[in-house]
């Protein structure tokens, strides 16, 4: 892989109409920019569909797509929706920020009624994707369709002959189910459709899509209902332990995920199968595969299922490289990114080299006392070859929000290691994104608004919190001619055009 450049930006926080980014023509119109700004990569974050809070990193599968990024105007222009019905509903007030509520409530009766309108089942098209994807796709679809009957209680909370998946109870909602099924089998049909369409034409233009796996996945889940063997569950499927991480230098009591712990030794007996399908799927769906929280198979950290923090957590051996030993021998190479942030020991390290996966590097991190690794693995002089650098992730500040929230000597050793003390601190992005570019790593992502020079009004996600995340969206107006050519500028500077 050459040296290469590109944009982090979420599905969720493309422009356009109806409130939400989506597979629209504003999707293509950013891979054009991207193509234009000499990039090579554009950098998503999980697209499967979300839960209570609107994290991609909760998802009810993570094997389905979320039907939010269907594109309504695709679905005019098929004649399953009009125009009218989708410019009469309030989608949200603000163009730059996301109403997940207007969303669930809106959007879904619009779907509905796209697909009670499409006669799918008589598709050949449809019918050929709900036979290819029934390994993943049988299961979620009722799922869903039982979430939606038992209105909206977590699966755990279901009657105990559908909770344990009792064969009569499975055929029983089967059968009173049947179009609350097809449907969810219609979004997914959509919404995959979509999104080869859209991948094609970004790799059509060299446009490569980084994606991503969160290493976790929800408790209320397709995923956890169908397989609880997976994990470590007592005999009436409910968690033992969840996961999270221990307190540090952002949060004085850590953070409690929720998820549920995976039982490793069931995985090993059955020679990991679950997680290569999972590998395979996902290094279909990307180009290259960022692995969230990598650190995780080398230790993870358990927490006793009724603590209320993470404080009581403890430390516990993960399946290490045999894992990736045994995808690679059965699915052969992938470019893969570990995501090997935070408090990362020695044995994390020799975990990222084995595996011979491309480690990250944040810049913030190393100018920034609050973090709980080691600030020299972050200054560029330290960074190896084979690594990605970020001036931040979606879970961290902007470059203009971060430099005006570090103390005034964390913000002279950032003008010392830059040799610059003339630069205005609202354009101080500026040199900031060059030092990144200019650094020996493979890869340099940087988010969107680090290129606008936005403050933390534009924060994708602040870790630990509720409410007020994945909400952030670029006005179309923002990705200017001038943008894209001071991006193409700075890439081509430090040899990473395409």
């Amino acid at each position: 892989m050459n040296r290469a450049a590109g944009i982090l930006l979420p599905i969720t926080s493309l422009p356009g109409k109806y409130g939400i980014g989506c597979f629209s023509k504003e999707a293509y119109r950013f891979v054009d920019f991207l193509q234009g700004a000499g990039q090579t990569c554009w950098q998503i974050l999980p697209i499967h569909p979300t839960s209570y809070g609107d994290s991609p990193y909760q998802s009810f599968s993570t094997f389905a797509g979320n039907p939010y990024f269907i594109d309504l105007e695709a679905l005019i222009e098929e004649g399953v929706l009009t125009q009218e019905e989708c410019d009469s509903v309030d989608f949200g007030e603000k163009e730059t920020d996301i109403d997940y509520e207007a969303q669930y409530h809106h959007r879904y009766p619009l779907l509905r009624k796209a697909y009670e309108r499409s006669d799918i089942s008589k598709n050949a098209e449809y019918q050929q994707f709900v036979a290819e994807n029934a390994w993943w796709l049988s299961d979620y679809a009722l799922f869903m369709a039982l979430k939606q009957y038992f209105g909206g209680q977590c699966w755990y909370e279901w009657p105990k002959d559908i909770r344990l998946r009792y064969g009569y109870s499975m055929d029983h909602y089967r059968r009173e189910l049947y179009f609350d099924i097809e449907f969810q089998m219609y979004l997914q049909f959509k919404f995959f459709q979509q999104y080869w369409k859209m991948k094609q034409y970004a790799n059509e233009r060299q446009v490569r899509i980084i994606g991503d796996i969160p290493i976790y996945v929800a408790m209320d889940s397709a995923d956890t209902w169908a397989n609880p063997e997976l994990f470590q569950l007592d005999e009436n499927n409910r968690p033992v332990s969840v996961a999270g991480c221990p307190p540090d230098g952002f949060s004085a009591t850590g953070q409690r995920w929720g998820n549920p712990l995976y039982s490793w030794g069931y995985h090993k007996e059955t020679g990991y199968a679950w997680w290569l399908s999972r590998l395979q799927y996902m290094f279909r769906l990307y180009d290259v595969t960022r692995i969230d929280h990598f650190r995780g198979f080398d230790e993870y950290y358990s927490i006793p299922h009724g603590a209320d923090t993470a404080i009581g957590g403890h430390w516990e051996k993960g399946p290490g490289i045999e894992l990736f030993r045994c995808a690679e021998e059965k699915l052969g190479w992938h470019a893969v990114i570990a995501e090997d942030l935070g408090y990362v020991t020695d044995s994390v390290r020799r975990l990222v080299q084995e595996s011979g996966f491309m480690g990250m590097k944040v810049l913030e991190f190393a100018f920034d006392s609050r973090d709980s690794g080691s600030a020299n693995d972050y200054l560029p002089h330290h960074y190896p070859e084979n690594s990605v650098v970020y001036t931040g992730t979606h879970d961290n500040e902007t470059l203009q929000g971060w430099f005006r929230s570090i103390g005034k000597e964390e913000q002279e050793m950032v003008r010392a290691y830059l040799c610059d003390w003339y630069t205005p601190e609202e354009l101080l992005h500026q040199p900031l994104i060059a030092l990144a570019m200019g650094s020996v790593a493979k890869m340099c992502i940087i988010p969107l608004q680090d290129y606008l020079g936005l403050d933390n009004s534009s924060r994708i996600n602040t870790p630990a919190t509720i409410g007020i995340n994945w909400r952030w969206r670029v006005k179309a107006e923002q990705l200017t001619e001038e943008l894209k050519q001071e991006v193409l500028s700075v890439t081509k500077r430090y040899g990473r055009a395409n």
